[in-house]
């Protein structure tokens, strides 16, 4: 028997978003996001706190590249702020462009892979005059706004995302208003949620017409739908909850169009709900063909799953299923989270079974854990060390099952503002002080740098290990 191992060109790295760490705002001429629009709005966000200092990233990202070096991560997943690079929608921001710049050219000078985000969230507040991702003409403004990123970055980044987890943009962004833009719209929402995978596919042309050796690949928030029992009313709604929450985006994006039980569930509620539109009249023709094919890689966000029971149709429960577990007595992070990695495997195993074996990045991983500095300044996060042994362990199962996972990002390199939770969570593998952004990497980020010298995940308990 022998120890599997990660191989020597495995893609480590950790993750961040502009938003969330960068603050300085209104600097080099940045426009206003709609997150900044939003966040002014009274108990939008949790504690009232907002994206003014985050981690103070925009004049401290020297120190993040230091520490990603010091960790021996050969790549870290970063977005473009789209508000700071077209300010007004449509104009480009040259002096954003060259903050940018910079830090690409750090990262490459230390070895490390520049992995960017176009969208994570950070939409520009002059969209919503079409009422953002409702409004087709976004896809336009997407677009220019890709072309003009690759034209300046293209030659020295090679792993692309276009789009942040679509199916959280257009759920609580645009149907139930938790997130930025906050539109509460049931039926505006499934157009949105289009519009986005319309803009990966018609980026993804963009950026390959500058840059034609680029890896293009958007980043999906996929959770395992698993039913409550047995039965066979449960499996069914764990099956149509799997096609609003995965299947509409995993579909489309390997050519498959939208799944026909899916859309037969939006037209459904479009109906109920009186709108004046049906899919086909936001689908347009050639619209599928335009999304299909354009992704080398598939982005997976996971943190966990949900647990399904059917549940009759109500005004509030538009949907027929209900998530209702899991319940008893099951690890959880201080989020509340169900901590499940034998999920994860499954989930990377059913990507390479049922979507013809795509390449796959792990594009985001973790779990909140509110461990602080301890009277030696150091921070014992061992709960984060056994999650994220887990759930590489996970990884590894799927590897060696066949699945062609390439790269992992942490979520996060850093604590940050986490939306419309504040700053009360903490993510990262470096515990961030907010009044002073002091950067102190915790027991985890230690075991992470272990693991990425040796390709080997510890199969012990980590409590065990020398870093707590």
């Amino acid at each position: 028997m022998t120890t599997p191992t990660f191989p020597h060109d495995f893609l480590w790295g950790a993750a961040t978003s502009a938003f969330q760490i960068e603050g300085s705002r209104t600097a080099d001429g940045a426009g206003e996001s709609v997150w900044d629009v939003f966040g002014r709005q009274p108990g939008a966000v949790e504690g009232g706190g907002d994206g003014s200092l985050a981690c103070d990233s925009y004049r401290r990202w020297p120190e993040d590249v230091a520490i990603l070096e010091e960790l021996g991560l050969r790549a870290y997943r970063f977005s473009i702020g789209w508000s700071r690079v077209m300010p007004d929608g449509h104009r480009v921001n040259e002096a954003a462009l060259d903050h940018y710049e910079r830090i690409v050219d750090a990262l490459v000078e230390a070895g490390i892979d520049p992995v960017v985000t176009l969208n994570h969230w950070d939409m520009p507040q002059a969209l919503m005059a079409d009422r953002g991702w409702i409004g087709r003409s976004t896809v336009d403004a997407f677009v220019a706004y890709a072309q003009a990123v690759a034209h300046r970055l293209g030659d020295r980044v090679q792993h692309w995302i276009t789009q942040n987890e679509p199916w959280i943009i257009q759920l609580l962004g645009y149907q139930l208003g938790l997130h930025a833009p906050g539109i509460v719209d049931l039926a505006g929402s499934v157009v949105a949620g289009h519009h986005v995978l319309l803009g990966h596919g018609r980026a993804a042309d963009a950026i390959k017409q500058v840059v034609p050796g680029a890896q293009v690949g958007v980043a999906l928030s996929l959770f395992p739908c698993e039913p409550a029992t047995g039965s066979e009313a449960d499996r069914e709604a764990a099956w149509a909850s799997d096609g609003y929450v995965n299947r509409w985006y995993l579909d489309p994006l390997h050519g498959r169009g939208y799944p026909k039980d899916t859309r037969e569930l939006w037209d459904g509620i479009l109906l109920r709900e009186g709108a004046d539109f049906t899919l086909d009249d936001v689908i347009l023709p050639g619209d599928e063909e335009q999304i299909g094919g354009r992704t080398d890689f598939v982005g997976v966000n996971y943190y966990t799953r949900r647990v399904c029971a059917a549940a009759p149709v109500t005004a509030e429960r538009p949907f027929p299923w209900a998530v209702v577990g899991p319940t008893g007595d099951v690890p959880r992070t201080d989020e509340g989270w169900e901590v499940r990695p034998e999920s994860f495997d499954a989930l990377l195993r059913r990507l390479h079974d049922d979507y013809g074996a795509p390449r796959i990045m792990i594009t985001e991983n973790g779990g909140v854990y509110g461990d602080a500095p301890t009277h030696d300044g150091k921070v014992h996060d061992n709960r984060r060390i056994e999650y994220l042994r887990s759930h590489l362990r996970a990884v590894l199962s799927a590897r060696e099952a066949g699945v062609d996972v390439f790269g992992y990002m942490q979520w996060s390199l850093l604590d940050n503002f986490e939306w419309a939770l504040g700053y009360r969570p903490r993510f990262g593998i470096v515990h961030v002080d907010y009044p002073t952004g002091r950067r102190t990497p915790k027991d985890s980020a230690l075991f992470y740098a272990q693991v990425v010298r040796s390709g080997v995940v510890p199969d012990e308990d980590p409590a065990h290990l020398p870093f707590g």
